[in-house]
C-alpha cells in the first residue's frame, strides 16, 4: 500500500505544494532552479533529493546561497507554508498531511533510493489534488513517475527537465514514458512557468 493511500480522508489544501525530485546530476539542477525561483513565490516547495547514506547533507546550505526565499532542512510537523523552500533531510523519507504538514519518515530505501519521490507525490496527489504540482529534475532511476502519474490523475501538473540541460535523463523520461508530462523545460524556465501555472491555479 502506498503512503498516499493512508491518508485518503484528508483533505485538499489551499495554497499550491510544490514537490521537486532529483538524483543525479540533480545538485546542479537545483541550484539553477533556486537561483531562478523569483523572491516572491506564492507556493511551498519540497525538495526531495536522492542521498548516499551519510549523516547529514550540505544541500540546504548551498541551495540556501543562491534562492531568494528561505531554504530549510525540513523536520517532521513542519508547516507547508507558501514561500519557503524545505530539503528532505539525510536519512529520511518525507511525505505530506492534512495542514498541510510534514511527516518524516526513518525508513529504509524505497527501491534502493532514499527519499522516495514516489512517496512525496503520492501523499501530494492525495493532500492537495489540483493544487499539487510535481517537477522532476535531473536523475537516473525511474523514481517520480509513479507519482508524478498519481498527481497528474488527481488534476495536478507535472513539470518535467528537458535533455538539453538534465545532466541523467532516467528520471525526467520515465515521467514522458509514463504520460504524466504537462511541460518538458530547460531547468532554468521552470520557476517562471511555475509562477504562471500558480496564478491560474489560485485564481
Amino acid at each position: 500500500m502506498s503512503v498516499a493511500a493512508d491518508h485518503q480522508a484528508a483533505p485538499v489544501v489551499s495554497h499550491v505544494v510544490v514537490g521537486v525530485a532529483s538524483s543525479a546530476g540533480g545538485v546542479q539542477a537545483l541550484i539553477a532552479f533556486a537561483a531562478a525561483l523569483p523572491a516572491v513565490f506564492p507556493a511551498a516547495v519540497l525538495v526531495a533529493h536522492h542521498l548516499a547514506e551519510q549523516p547529514r547533507s550540505h544541500l540546504t546550505e548551498v541551495l540556501g546561497r543562491v534562492c531568494s526565499i528561505p531554504v530549510r532542512t525540513a523536520s517532521d510537523g513542519d508547516a507547508v507554508v507558501p514561500g519557503v523552500v524545505l530539503v528532505c533531510p539525510a536519512g529520511s523519507h518525507f511525505v505530506v498531511l492534512a495542514g498541510p504538514r510534514l511527516l518524516l519518515l526513518r525508513e529504509a530505501p524505497v527501491n534502493f533510493v532514499r527519499p522516495s519521490a514516489d512517496w512525496l507525490f503520492e501523499s501530494l496527489a492525495t493532500t492537495c489534488g489540483r493544487n499539487a504540482v510535481a517537477v522532476i529534475l535531473s536523475g537516473s532511476g525511474s523514481d517520480g513517475a509513479a507519482g508524478a502519474r498519481a498527481i497528474k490523475l488527481a488534476g495536478g501538473t507535472v513539470i518535467v527537465e528537458d535533455r538539453t540541460t538534465a545532466q541523467f535523463s532516467g528520471m525526467p523520461d520515465a515521467v514522458i514514458r509514463s504520460g504524466a508530462a504537462d511541460l518538458i523545460l530547460p531547468v532554468q524556465n521552470i520557476p517562471g512557468a511555475l509562477a504562471d501555472l500558480i496564478g491560474e491555479i489560485v485564481r
